[in-house]
C-alpha cells in the first residue's frame, strides 16, 4: 500500500552473510554515490550513483548490536551496544567484557579496513559525529547502568565524548564524560541517552535521553552545556531521536513507546503517544506546539511506532520523512508545528512471518528516499509531489542524520 506520489524505485533483498534471522538491517547514512547500511552481522556498502539499481560494493562481517553507521572522509564508525569478547571483528561473545565503537578505513570501498576501537561505558547505542578539522569528536549515547555488569557500571548519568585524529584513527580516545543532566532523569527505563542530534552549525544538538529532552549548547564540542531540560512524564515513554529544522528554530522529539517491539499505531493508542511532538525554540527556549503520528491505524500485531527520520530539503519549508518499523515511510509537513500532516508514504503491510519488522531508518538523499528494512533489505522510494520537487535541487556530498548541516 503507497500513496498516489510515492514510489517504489529499487529493492535489493538481504544478501549472505547478513540474512540470518537475527540479522536486523539498522541505520544508515550516505557519501557521494554510496550508502552504508548497518546490520547486526555487520556493515554492507552500497553503490548508489543509479538510485533505480543499487549494487552491493562490499559487506563486512563484523557482528554486534546494532551497528549503527556513520562516515566521515575516510573513516566509518560502528556502535556496539553488546558486551564482546573484544573489539575486534572476530572477536566473538567469550567472556564479554568489550563494547563501544568500532573504527574502519573505508577508503578502497571494496576491502574496508578494521584500524581500532573504542571501549566505552555501557558500550554505545547510537553515536554523533561533531568534526573539527583534523579531529573527529563523537558524542556516544547509551542506556544504563546494568546490574553485575563489567561494561556498565553505575552511575550512568552521562555521555562520553571520543576523540578521534583524522590521521592517526587508531589513536582514538575518550576525552570527556560530560553529566547532562542537572536534575535527575524522571525516565524508568534507563538513564543516559538514547540519541544525540548535533547541528555544529547552530552550536546546538538536541540529546533524547529516555526520560527527558535536553538542549545543548556546543560551541565547545567538549564542554556541552545544558540549556534546557524537557520533560513530558503524559505522553512521552522513550525519549528516542531529535531533529532540528533546517532554520534551527525547531525541533522534532520522537517518543519510541514500547521500544519498538509493540504495536502502538493501532487504534486503542492516543495519537499523541509513539509519536513526533513538534517544539518551536523561542528566545532560546522550546516550547511545544502540536504531535504528528501516522493516520494509518496498524494491525494489532504489527510493532510500529515513530523511529528514524530526516528532513526532506525543501527550502522554506519543514518536511521530514520517517520510518514507523511495520507502519512503512512516512513523509510529513510541520510547517505548521501546530497542525502537522502527512503528505506521502509506503508501507508493505503486516509482514508474513510476524515479529519484529519494518522500516529501521527512511532517510531523504540526493533526490531519492532511502529505507533500510529490517528484515527486507535495501528499499529506495521517490516522491513527487509539488510541495517536496524542489528538494531535488539539493545536492549532498555526504550525510549522516544525527549531524545536521544547512541546505
Amino acid at each position: 500500500m503507497t500513496s498516489a506520489n510515492v514510489e517504489h524505485v529499487a529493492h535489493i533483498p538481504r544478501a549472505a552473510p547478513f540474512n540470518g534471522e537475527a540479522d536486523f538491517n539498522t541505520d544508515l547514512a550516505f557519501q557521494g554515490d554510496y550508502a552504508y547500511v548497518g546490520n547486526f552481522g555487520g556493515f554492507a556498502i552500497y553503490d548508489i550513483s543509479d538510485p533505480a539499481k543499487p549494487e552491493v560494493v562490499s559487506q563486512v562481517a563484523c557482528p554486534a548490536q546494532q551497528n549503527d553507521v556513520t562516515v566521515h572522509e575516510n573513516l566509518l564508525i560502528l556502535s556496539i551496544d553488546e558486551p564482546r569478547a573484544g573489539p575486534e571483528c572476530d572477536s566473538g561473545e567469550g567472556q564479554r567484557r568489550w563494547e563501544g565503537l568500532r573504527i574502519f578505513d573505508i577508503s578502497d570501498k571494496k576491502r574496508p579496513e578494521y584500524v581500532g576501537a573504542v571501549q566505552t561505558e555501557c558500550g554505545s547505542h547510537t553515536h554523533t559525529m561533531v568534526p573539527a578539522g583534523e579531529t573527529l569528536y563523537v558524542y556516544v549515547s547509551s542506556p544504563g547502568p546494568e546490574p553485575d555488569s563489567e561494561t556498565c557500571p553505575a552511575p550512568h548519568e552521562l555521555i562520553q565524548i571520543v576523540e578521534v585524529p583524522m590521521k592517526s584513527p587508531e589513536k582514538a580516545k575518550v576525552i570527556a564524560k560530560p553529566d547532562i543532566f542537572p536534575d535527575r532523569q524522571h525516565s524508568d527505563f534507563a538513564s543516559g541517552c538514547h540519541d544525540i542530534t548535533a547541528y555544529p552549525e547552530k552550536k546546538l544538538a538536541a540529546a533524547a535521553c529516555f526520560g527527558d529532552g535536553v538542549l545543548l549548547d556546543i560551541a565547545d564540542p567538549v564542554k556541552p552545556k545544558v540549556l534546557q531540560q524537557l520533560t513530558d512524564t503524559e505522553n512521552f515513554q522513550i525519549w528516542h531521536s531529535a531533529t532540528f529544522n533546517n532554520d534551527g528554530t525547531k525541533v522534532v522529539f520522537s517518543d519510541e513507546l514500547g521500544g519498538g517491539g509493540q504495536a502502538t499505531c493501532d487504534d486503542n493508542t492516543p495519537a499523541t503517544k509513539g509519536a513526533n511532538a513538534v517544539y518551536d525554540l523561542v528566545n532560546g527556549k522550546l516550547e511545544k506546539r502540536g504531535y504528528f503520528k501516522i493516520p494509518r491505524a496498524q494491525q494489532e500485531d504489527e510493532n510500529c511506532v515513530a523511529h528514524n527520520g530526516s528532513l526532506v530539503p525543501v527550502k522554506g519549508k519543514d518536511v521530514m520523512v520517517q520510518a514507523w518499523y511495520q507502519g512503512g515511510v512516512s513523509i510529513w509537513d510541520f510547517t505548521d508545528s501546530s497542525a502537522p500532516k502527512e503528505i506521502g508514504f509506503f508501507e508493505r503491510g503486516p509482514h508474513p512471518e510476524g515479529g519484529i519488522a519494518g522500516s529501521w531508518s527512511a532517510y531523504y538523499y540526493n533526490g531519492y528516499i532511502y529505507s533500510s528494512d529490517i528484515l527486507e533489505g535495501l528499499d529506495v522510494l521517490k516522491i513527487t509531489d509539488p510541495l517536496t520537487d524542489p528538494a531535488a535541487e539539493v545536492e549532498m556530498d555526504d550525510f549522516n542524520v544525527q549531524t545536521q548541516k544547512t541546505y
